[in-house]
């Protein structure tokens, strides 16, 4: 009895199919980790520039609203105010916090005073607007300005005596865009009114 010695001079079809199927598997696979740990990675790093600006800008808005030495207008998404808009600012400047009509936007509007109040009056012509949180995330029921009284008691709206606010609760959002967590990230201050005046 004789045995026949089998030998191969390549691959099949049906190995080849295999081993392209195998491949094929494996590429898609590595394609979608890699994808989508970047994307992951880039929104990440989008949210952070994002709530690093909201932290700036909350620290900023602190400081005029602390510095402010009257309130002329106040509601739950506008503030009006006469304060240092800039540290070097020789004398008080009108300046007007508020959402705009769909609240994706906080603006700013600031405009330059002959002197300060209450001798002084608007240069109207001197008036900016500018841009403090774009985009802008507006929480339901929950107040952008929250206004307390001297005993910390949150004020009702509309406030008929403007005197009687003396902490500002500033409430701030931006949305987050990130895959694994969505949402919004947030920053909540309580700015009590230091410099604020009685004669005015």
């Amino acid at each position: 009895m004789s045995l026949r010695k089998l030998t191969s001079d390549g691959f099949t079809i049906v190995e080849l199919s295999i081993v392209m199927i195998l491949v094929a598997i494996i590429s898609t696979i590595t394609y979608t980790f890699i994808t989508t740990s970047t994307s992951q990675y880039l929104a990440l790093q989008q949210d952070g520039i994002v709530f690093g600006g909201l932290a700036f800008q909350s620290q900023r808005i602190a400081q005029v609203v602390r510095g402010l030495t009257d309130i002329s207008q106040a509601s739950a998404d506008e503030i009006t105010m006469y304060a240092y808009f800039y540290p070097k600012d020789t004398y008080a400047s009108l300046i007007r916090y508020y959402l705009d009509s769909t609240k994706t936007t906080l603006y700013a509007d600031v405009t330059t005073m002959t002197a300060n109040p209450p001798s002084g009056t608007p240069i109207t012509s001197t008036k900016k607007t500018y841009t403090i949180i774009s985009p802008f995330y507006a929480t339901t029921g929950v107040n952008t300005f929250t206004y307390l009284d001297s005993y910390g008691a949150t004020l009702a709206m509309p406030i008929t005596d403007l005197h009687t606010i003396k902490e500002i609760k500033i409430t701030l959002a931006v949305p987050v865009k990130a895959p694994v967590v969505k949402g919004n990230d947030s920053i909540s201050l309580l700015v009590s009114l230091r410099n604020r005046k009685t004669n005015l």
